[in-house]
């Protein structure tokens, strides 16, 4: 791989290939992705109507993106104007859904601000997507339900953060911890609203017979997560592309494990399609657990080789003084529960990842086009 059109070729091939036993059951369905425009909206919303192109004998899935562009329209989906089956709607979850919007056989809710610099400026409108938006479509599941056209499945996109900063004994961390986190501290508008999104979740599933999944992200990267996101990759990337030293604002020690987003949408598929109602699952890779500062290392090496980089690794004291409270000093998961019950196998390693990252970035570094 040389660019990012080999990139994303290569990775649309992948999430196809893994998920073989689970498009097909989309096929000839309605689906609709609320924030569909966002980073994880990249790929979702591409492999399906990659998917379709495939296998143009089949009945195509019909994709409905719902996105309130806070950010703007991203290039990417402005490309994919004119695909038959595709149409996308400017719409915030946090108003009422429309009248007419018809029915769907499956709904992804992916519509939130994921990012922490994000979400502590906008705590608000995090809470209500996660919350109000999260109950409008639930409700609108359940007359959907008494309609006599029921939904066959509704994936909720949690965090690994409703974990907050787990006990060190509970570290890696499965589905079953409850987690150690605070309601009042900086990002508790993010961490509190998915926790109390997935209660809503399971209560629908259980009171109402409601196929409702859900999923726990850990540290995905990749494609699609804009170099003007604010998370460690991408900050390293622009640092890397702009010529500039790569600047820690920590002493980099936190550690985590990172999953490539090929690898997680073929999770996030797979919970749709074959997840338990009322069940979370854990969608990251368990190895290996590494430390902000060895990624950025691994950062520079690759650079190095890629691009002739000539920077170096820096330290520096963020002014923002609430910049580390509550971040976990380390966060990796226990992912048997996926594997056995979704065949979830990851398989993209954090050096191919990382490559495919920064070749990405090299043609993606327009902020709001990326």
């Amino acid at each position: 791989m040389n660019n990012s059109a080999d990139v994303i070729n290569a990775d649309l091939n992948y999430i196809c290939e893994n998920l073989q036993e689970e498009f097909p059951q989309l096929s000839g369905k309605r689906l609709l992705i609320a924030g569909g425009a966002g980073f994880l909206g990249y790929y979702l919303v591409q492999s399906v109507l990659y998917w379709n192109q495939l296998n143009s004998e089949k009945p195509p899935i019909e994709l409905i993106v719902y996105d309130n562009f806070m950010r703007g329209v991203p290039g990417w989906l402005k490309g994919l104007e004119g695909d038959a089956n595709l149409s996308v709607e400017k719409f915030d979850v946090i108003d009422p859904l429309p009248s007419d919007m018809g029915d769907f056989h499956y709904i992804i809710h992916a519509a939130t601000i994921a990012s922490p610099i994000y979400y502590r400026l906008h705590p608000i409108e995090t809470m209500d997507a996660n919350v109000y938006g999260l109950r409008h479509f639930l409700d609108y599941c359940l007359e959907q339900k008494e309609r006599g056209t029921p939904l066959e499945g509704f994936l909720f996109y949690s965090t690994s953060e409703i974990y907050g900063d787990p006990t060190p004994e509970n570290i890696p961390t499965s589905e079953d911890y409850r987690g150690n986190v605070s309601c009042t501290g900086p990002r508790a508008c993010y961490d509190e609203s998915k926790r109390y999104g997935e209660t809503l979740c399971v209560n629908f599933a259980r009171q109402h017979g409601l196929p409702i999944r859900i999923a726990r992200p850990f540290n995905n990267y990749g494609p699609g997560l804009k170099i003007s996101d604010r998370r460690a990759l991408p900050d390293f990337a622009r640092n890397v592309l702009d010529g500039d030293d790569i600047v820690l604002l920590s002493d980099g020690a936190p550690t985590r494990t990172f999953c490539y987003v090929a690898d997680a949408i073929v999770g996030y598929y797979k919970i749709l399609i074959r997840g338990q109602d009322g069940e979370s699952y854990n969608i990251g890779l368990d190895k290996p657990e590494i430390s902000i500062r060895e990624l950025a290392e691994k950062v520079i090496d690759m650079a190095r080789d890629l691009f002739y980089y000539q920077g170096k690794l820096m330290f520096r004291v963020s002014d923002d003084k609430d910049y580390l409270t509550d971040n976990p000093n380390r966060r990796c998961p226990v992912i048997d529960k996926a594997r056995e019950q979704l065949n979830y196998s990851p398989g993209i390693q954090l050096e191919d990842g990382l490559k495919r990252s920064l070749l990405w970035y090299a043609d993606n570094r327009e902020a709001e086009d990326a």
